[in-house]
């Protein structure tokens, strides 16, 4: 059998690399991130800038991505600009947090998962996030099967270290 049947991580790297090269899939997770941004503006949650939400561990929280946020993610990560800043963050990434987190800031702002677009820490939304989660995230499972794209839901670092140079700490 090859490597691949028999490693999950090697077929969520295929199915993930297979969905970035396709237009359509991407077009379809950005109509779908356009959506909930227009539903981020019209709730208004607050967002201190604090950082904290990309602190995973210390603020009480894991971050999981489907496929397709990840064929997104990974074709809008190869075509960014190089950044020194965020190169030193992503090499001198400890394991913990988010390796995109530069200061308090994102440093991958613009392609940022689902979870991250929909997540505030605005105490008066915890029950509008997680009925949009609910309803963003069924959409992009439909949009898996509509799109005959392998459904996997891992958690982003896991994720990443398949398949970004990451420090393995």
């Amino acid at each position: 059998m090859p490597e691949s049947e028999t490693n999950p991580m090697n077929e969520l790297q295929d199915a993930v690399r297979a969905a970035a090269g396709r237009v359509e899939a991407r077009a379809a997770v950005e109509g779908i991130y356009r959506e909930l941004a227009a539903e981020v503006e019209a709730r208004r949650p607050l967002c201190v800038i604090s950082g904290r939400c990309c602190r995973f561990e210390e603020y009480g929280h894991r971050l999981y991505v489907t496929t397709l946020e990840l064929a997104a993610f990974l074709n809008g990560f190869e075509n960014m600009p190089p950044s020194a800043t965020l190169t030193k963050s992503m090499a001198s990434w400890d394991g913990t947090g988010c390796p995109f987190q530069v200061a308090k800031l994102c440093g991958v702002h613009a392609i940022r998962p689902f979870g991250c677009r929909i997540y505030f820490c605005d105490a008066t939304s915890t029950q509008w996030q997680q009925d949009a989660y609910e309803a963003f995230h069924a959409r992009l499972k439909r949009l898996h099967e509509s799109l005959a794209v392998p459904y996997f839901y891992v958690e982003w670092r896991q994720a990443l270290r398949a398949l970004l140079p990451l420090p393995t700490r």
